[in-house]
């Protein structure tokens, strides 16, 4: 009897580490399916006919859409209070018709109404959370409870000009609907292939990240994320190259690039020119916080310009830097 012991419970450690990590996918959207549009965080001000675009682009690939109650409302800079907010969300949650939530519009506010959501119905029942930028916040929690979001593209981006977004649209279609999704992109001199044996070589984790910003507000709470063995992106918008650097050296102090199978920077967009010059690129800034083995991939198109691929967060990628162009091909759980 004592001899079997050790054998079973070697066997019940190894099978409780494999589920940890198996993640639950959403049911992907099908024709006659309905998605929601919320606004858990900034203000929709002037955006009706915006999301008026958005609710008829849905419909086009045969999708219902149902509208937040308190979309258009205004409560200074949020689009509600953060209880209308909530309302809205949980409702979405909660509601087995609506298969997937999709964002109108990052800014802020997201991390103000997540602890008044219960996620309890969700976890049972998973469905697609859609957005990017400051729904970081809910691609933060939503991994922590071991299910995939997108990270794609909001209601609001309608508001571009429809050939500039031609490749942000079909790849946000592509993960709504399980399409397969790989990019190939030109590569960066500054990408660092970490040790120069993985250079072509696969790189494969689970991708996971978001917004700098959001990502350094997560830390320390039950929404900050385990970036150990996986594929860490991240992007920003509108801060300056020290306040970069801040929320970088924070993550780094947290833990966040000791285990990270690699980093993949999207867009830096409008950064901000301080008084006193920085002294370098924002692509040698992040070089420089890194430690100079983990592979980088920098100018993935995916953040706050109008190409801005999606990405199955919590999903596994297999990533390969080359010397003239890089890959990034996402693989079934």
């Amino acid at each position: 009897m004592k001899n079997n012991v050790l054998p079973f419970l070697l066997l019940m450690t190894f099978s409780s580490a494999f589920a940890q990590k198996k993640f639950k996918t959403p049911p992907y959207l099908k024709v006659g399916d309905t998605i929601a549009i919320v606004a858990p965080a900034g203000i929709l001000k002037n955006k009706q006919e915006t999301i008026q675009k958005a609710k008829e682009l849905a419909e086009s690939w045969g999708l219902k859409v149902v509208l937040g109650k308190n979309l258009f409302n205004q409560n200074n800079h949020f689009s509600g209070t953060d209880n209308e907010r909530t309302q809205d969300f949980q409702e979405a949650l909660d509601n087995k018709n609506i298969k997937a939530i999709w964002a109108a519009r990052g800014g802020y506010g997201s991390v103000r109404i997540l602890d008044k959501l219960n996620f309890t119905k969700f976890k049972n029942n998973p469905k697609w959370i859609i957005g990017y930028s400051d729904i970081t916040a809910f691609h933060n929690h939503i991994h922590t409870l071991k299910v995939e979001s997108i990270h794609g593209m909001m209601a609001t981006n309608l508001s571009e000009k429809p050939e500039d977004i031609l490749e942000t649209v079909a790849s946000f279609k592509k993960a709504l609907f399980g399409e397969e999704i790989s990019y190939t992109i030109p590569s960066s001199a500054y990408n660092n292939a970490g040790n120069s044996l993985i250079l072509g070589q696969v790189i494969s984790g689970q991708v996971i990240g978001g917004n700098i910003s959001i990502l350094a507000s997560m830390l320390g709470s039950k929404s900050q994320i385990n970036t150990e063995g996986k594929i860490l992106f991240i992007e920003e918008i509108g801060e300056y190259k020290y306040a970069i650097d801040r929320m970088l050296q924070s993550l780094k102090r947290a833990g966040y690039f000791t285990k990270v199978k690699a980093v993949v920077v999207g867009d830096m967009s409008r950064i901000k020119a301080n008084s006193t010059e920085w002294g370098s690129s924002i692509e040698q800034l992040i070089l420089d916080v890194l430690p100079k083995e983990i592979p980088v991939l920098f100018h993935f198109p995916a953040g706050h310009e109008s190409d801005n691929r999606a990405m199955i967060f919590g999903r596994k990628v297999e990533l390969i830097i080359g010397k003239e162009n890089s890959s990034f091909v996402f693989k079934e759980n």
